[in-house]
């Protein structure tokens, strides 16, 4: 499971190297924008197929819950999903190594437009960091994009924004340091009534700060275990949200 995932191999590397020297590229934060790398656990044929899927999804409506984002949106073990969100008229739209260029752009998709969720369940970012090298500041502004995209599409629906997971095994990696100073960020955009952040983090780091293999296999993914715990966290406050 783990290994479609995983970014630090010397192909992903080259390939963004690639990527990044092309001055035409827009940046991944704001600027929409379809996938345009092949990477060695997703093509790009792969990409579309699955924006494909969950556009077709999205025209048959009955879509209260909308998850929406990277990876580790669309990693839900079908079990963990059902007996959390099976009975909330829930749908995944999350792909693997979106960042928040690539969700804005998926969100402006005719079907998914039309949609008219009760609440979006939203976590992204960690892309910007991992295959964008983005700082703090600037995912920031590619996740403020996202929310204020979905206020302006989904009115009436509520916003569970999450802050990203932290990743990296120490507490002094660079990936959770920007992770850190990320979320302080992201927490600025709740504002009580329409967005409504949360930070489940701390369930997935132990007393001495590193991160739980168990829960967190190559420190960022999550396991089935790491799943059970995310949902038995965030299930309460999607059950408030609902209401």
């Amino acid at each position: 499971m783990f290994t479609r995932v995983m970014w630090c191999c010397a192909a992903v590397l080259a390939a963004h190297a690639a990527w990044a020297a092309d001055t035409d590229t827009p940046r991944c934060a704001t600027r929409p924008a379809a996938r345009m790398i092949d990477y060695p656990w997703m093509s790009i044929g792969r990409w579309q197929q699955m924006h494909t899927d969950q556009a077709n999804r999205a025209a048959q409506g009955g879509v209260d819950v909308m998850f929406v984002g990277d990876s580790l949106t669309e990693m839900w073990p079908r079990s963990v999903w059902d007996a959390n969100f099976g009975q909330m008229k829930a749908a995944n739209f999350g792909i693997g190594g979106d960042h928040t260029g690539n969700l804005l752009w998926r969100l402006r998709h005719p079907a998914i437009a039309a949609l008219k969720p009760r609440l979006v369940v939203l976590m992204i970012g960690v892309n910007n960091i991992n295959l964008c090298d983005e700082m703090p500041e600037d995912v920031f502004k590619g996740i403020q994009a996202v929310v204020i995209a979905l206020r302006q599409q989904y009115p009436e629906a509520r916003i569970l924004l999450n802050a990203v997971l932290p990743e990296g095994e120490k507490p002094d990696s660079p990936g959770r340091q920007r992770v850190t100073a990320l979320n302080k960020l992201v927490a600025t955009l709740g504002d009580g009534r329409t967005v409504f952040f949360h930070d489940y983090g701390a369930r997935f780091v132990q007393a001495d700060g590193s991160l739980s293999a168990a829960l967190q296999p190559d420190f960022l993914h999550m396991s089935e275990q790491g799943y059970r715990v995310f949902a038995a966290a965030m299930r309460p406050d999607i059950e408030q949200l609902l209401k």
